[in-house]
């Protein structure tokens, strides 16, 4: 009888082992440190969100075929009306993009399964215009996006916004460019230089405060900057506030103040501040006529990337309605290319 148990315990002994062996494997495999989630949703509040998403390896050299890709985060309120638009811009191109959306933490989306945004909302917060939970919201968006490792550009876009060229125009810009465009600029007016808070010193001068477009571009090494301050964001959030809108002024004085070589100074984001007041104008259903995009897409003005003259200055617009929606779709391969 002895010898009959003795037996039939030596029998299970080794099922048990295999069974673990391949779960031991895979946390520990490379794999499955550079592997993105299918799933954006954690439980890290943000404080452990951006100290996990401030890790830089140390060794250049990478160990694996990385496709560098562009992560499009969209601040939203709610839903994204103009997401069939995008859908048709990124098709075929599931490699070099990922996607990543911060809106009201009470709005339940509803995009159908074949959706690129279909289970892209992170964990998110209120964010109000112009307060530092606007900031907050931003640095959140980049430090999921940063979790993975492939994610080598960052593009800050709104529900509003709309591409005005194809992918690869864009990933081409973006991918090839020196700089990051961030619209940084010393403005004199009260509503530049006289937002400055003195308490902000030493930490931050006059003469190094900046103004710019809430719409950005960076790259990693700027993203990382970004999640990881600890120096300039407190300023901020004590002393800009309204009548200082703290997202026009956080991201482009501290980025001039640390790397201003790295920054092209303008944005990729067209806007029309032609009709005056706070906010730049929203454009409805009868807007979006040929010639109106057809001026869009050409941009007939002249600038500078890669210190050379192009005529590409800005690849996103806004602030386009919900109602833009179907003359978009219908436009959009004859003067946008996709």
């Amino acid at each position: 009888m002895f010898m009959l148990r003795f037996s039939e315990v030596k029998n299970v002994i080794p099922v048990v082992q295999s069974r673990m062996q391949p779960c031991f494997q895979e946390l520990n495999s490379l794999e499955n440190w550079i592997r993105p989630s299918l799933n954006v949703h954690h439980s890290m509040n943000d404080a452990e969100l951006f100290w996990r998403a401030s890790f830089v390896p140390q060794v250049k050299h990478f160990p694996f075929k990385r496709r560098a890709k562009i992560a499009f985060m969209f601040l939203t309120r709610g839903p994204l009306p103009l997401a069939p638009l995008w859908d048709r811009f990124f098709a075929g191109n599931e490699e070099l993009y990922s996607i990543y959306i911060h809106n009201l933490p009470s709005y339940q989306s509803d995009f159908p399964s074949s959706s690129v945004f279909y289970g892209r909302q992170i964990p998110s917060q209120v964010a109000e215009w112009g307060k530092i939970s606007i900031i907050d919201a931003e640095r959140r968006l980049l430090a999921n996006a940063l979790l993975d490792i492939s994610n080598e550009w960052f593009v800050l876009l709104s529900e509003s916004c709309i591409p005005l060229h194809n992918f690869s125009v864009v990933y081409r810009y973006i991918s090839e460019s020196r700089y990051s465009f961030v619209s940084s600029f010393d403005d004199p007016r009260s509503v530049g230089r006289g937002r400055y808070n003195q308490k902000m010193l030493p930490e931050i001068k006059i003469t190094q405060w900046r103004k710019g477009s809430q719409w950005f571009e960076v790259n990693r090494k700027l993203a990382i900057d970004i999640i990881k301050d600890e120096l300039y964001y407190p300023k901020f959030k004590h002393f800009c506030k309204p009548s200082c809108y703290v997202d026009e002024h956080y991201f482009p004085t501290m980025l001039h103040i640390q790397s201003p070589h790295l920054l092209a100074n303008t944005s990729l984001t067209w806007v029309d501040w032609s009709r005056g007041g706070a906010h730049p104008a929203t454009f409805g259903k009868a807007d979006v006529t040929d010639h109106f995009l057809k001026r869009l897409s050409e941009d007939q003005r002249s600038c500078v990337n890669n210190n050379q003259t192009t005529s590409h200055c800005t690849l996103f617009a806004r602030k386009f309605s919900p109602s833009t929606l179907d003359p978009l779709l219908k436009l959009s391969s004859k003067y946008l290319g996709f």
